[in-house]
């Protein structure tokens, strides 16, 4: 029986990829402070999904989620890190500690597991690894500042580690979703501050939330994560979406102030 360890994944995107899994007879760890009890997107659960505590801003609270599936299990095979969340507001009017707060959970956070398994999965000879990123971390949103930089540093990261590990077997990959109608909308931390100077964040952020809202179902996410990880060479980047990887390959191809004057209109 092949094993996955995902994080956040209580509710959204997390919670239909643990479920899949689980349905398709995978032995899933479900790592989160919030655990099966979270019902926000009301997604069934099915097939067996182990749920260990987990708080991804704590060190030692990784180590120890790592080292119990490390006992429970005889091999992990596939990682998905997709704990984080979301703020949103003027940049020049952004709480500080929530910016690291955001940073803290969607980068650092995602550092700490990467740092509890790797040990488990150099032993072992192989392994896959898949960050959660974001489209936002190709086109940046504006008034989503942080978040779009923390998905942009996560696929930095992952590109980096990839080659880190290569000579052990284990393959890195990030998967990138579009819009998609999850609890993640609600759950936002907004900053209203300064939307009286920034007359286009109050506009810009109910545009994103709207589509966001209209989304695709979180278990077409799910479904692109069981291809990455069991795919027979996965590549570094994924979009989720077809429209998505549309804009994502004429962003590569127009220039970048195009581009974002493009995102300008959008969102004003």
């Amino acid at each position: 029986m092949r094993t996955l360890v995902i994080t956040g994944g209580s509710s959204g995107i997390g919670k239909a990829t643990a479920s899949l899994f689980a349905e398709r007879g995978w032995r899933v760890f479900e790592l989160s402070r919030h655990g099966k009890e979270a019902t926000d997107d009301g997604l069934p659960v099915t097939g067996e999904i182990i749920h260990i505590p987990c708080d991804v801003r704590d060190a030692e609270s990784v180590r120890q989620a790592v080292a119990e599936v490390t006992r429970q299990a005889e091999r992990i095979d596939v990682v998905i890190s997709n704990a984080g969340f979301g703020i949103s507001g003027p940049v020049e009017f952004a709480d500080i500690q929530e910016v690291e707060r955001q940073i803290d959970v969607n980068f650092t956070g995602a550092v700490r597991l990467i740092q509890a398994i790797l040990p488990t999965l150099r032993a072992q000879q192989g392994g896959r690894i898949i960050f959660t990123s974001s489209v936002a971390a190709i086109l940046s949103v504006p008034y989503q500042s942080f978040y779009s930089a923390s998905k942009a540093a996560i696929n930095a990261l992952a590109l980096a580690l990839a080659n880190e590990v290569r000579p052990f077997g284990i393959s890195v990959s990030v998967m990138m979703p579009g819009d998609v109608s999850t609890g993640f909308t609600d759950a936002r931390s907004k900053n209203a501050a300064g939307v009286e100077v920034y007359r286009t964040a109050d506009k810009a952020i109910t545009t994103m939330e709207r589509d966001e809202r209209a989304g695709m179902a979180p278990k077409q996410m799910a479904q692109l994560f069981y291809h990455i990880a069991t795919c027979h060479s996965p590549r570094p980047q994924y979009v989720g979406g077809f429209g998505y990887r549309v804009l994502c390959f004429l962003e590569r191809l127009l220039p970048k102030r195009f581009v974002n004057w493009i995102e300008y209109k959008v969102y004003s």
